[in-house]
């Protein structure tokens, strides 16, 4: 009896022990959610065309807070064409997020004049931000994106291009080209008044010298 008292008062200490030199720690749940699962653009997209793809929600759904981060990714030889990084705009394009937060990130798509045609294919992915140099966070969730872009000239594209930017800052860029019209329409009224006055003036001073004759 008394070895057996000794030999459990022996594996307590030496619990005590072992809890006292590696203590548990409860790790935090690190995760995050999307809420679209794909965009698909049906319609053919013009080369310098400026479009608003629809708004993507971007969720936390860990059990603690952190910085957020949305960014183009792509599958390894996929076979569709690459879109570039730059064309893409994320407002914003990173974030906090508390836990179970979410936020809403706006999404453009700027072509170039010059992209070239075909069907493109990329993930709008959103994936918690390291807090550390060297720190790296296999967790992330994606939007499928699928757009094809049609042929076009460069003058088509550029004319697009000039479309899409009034488009998209109306009705600012109207006011201000109304503005820009009512100014060159107010000078060349001036224009033409003054050159009305001069010729007036001539006439009149022509009409002087003959009377004076």
């Amino acid at each position: 009896m008394e070895g057996g008292e000794k030999m459990q008062k022996i594996l307590l200490t030496l619990l005590i022990l072992v809890a006292l030199l590696f203590p548990q720690t409860a790790l935090a749940k690190i995760g995050v959610g999307v809420g679209l699962g794909k965009i698909q653009i049906d319609e053919e997209l013009s080369p310098g065309g400026i479009y608003k793809l629809p708004t993507l929600p971007v969720l936390n759904t860990g059990d603690e807070a952190g910085e957020y981060k949305v960014e183009v990714t792509y599958l390894s030889d996929q076979p569709e064409l690459l879109p570039g990084a730059s064309w893409f705009s994320f407002t914003p394009q990173s974030f906090p997020l508390d836990a179970g937060g979410s936020q809403l990130v706006d999404v453009s798509l700027s072509l170039p004049v010059d992209v070239r045609p075909g069907n493109y294919f990329a993930f709008l992915e959103a994936h918690p931000v390291a807090r550390g140099e060297g720190v790296t966070i296999g967790v992330a969730a994606a939007t499928k994106l699928n757009f094809t872009v049609k042929p076009s000239g460069v003058l088509g594209a550029a004319i697009e291009r000039i479309r899409s930017l009034l488009e998209n800052n109306a009705p600012t860029s109207y006011i201000v080209i109304g503005v820009i019209g009512a100014v060159l329409a107010l000078s060349f009224a001036v224009a033409v008044g003054r050159k009305y006055l001069a010729v007036q003036i001539r006439l009149k001073s022509k009409s002087t010298k003959d009377k004076e004759r």
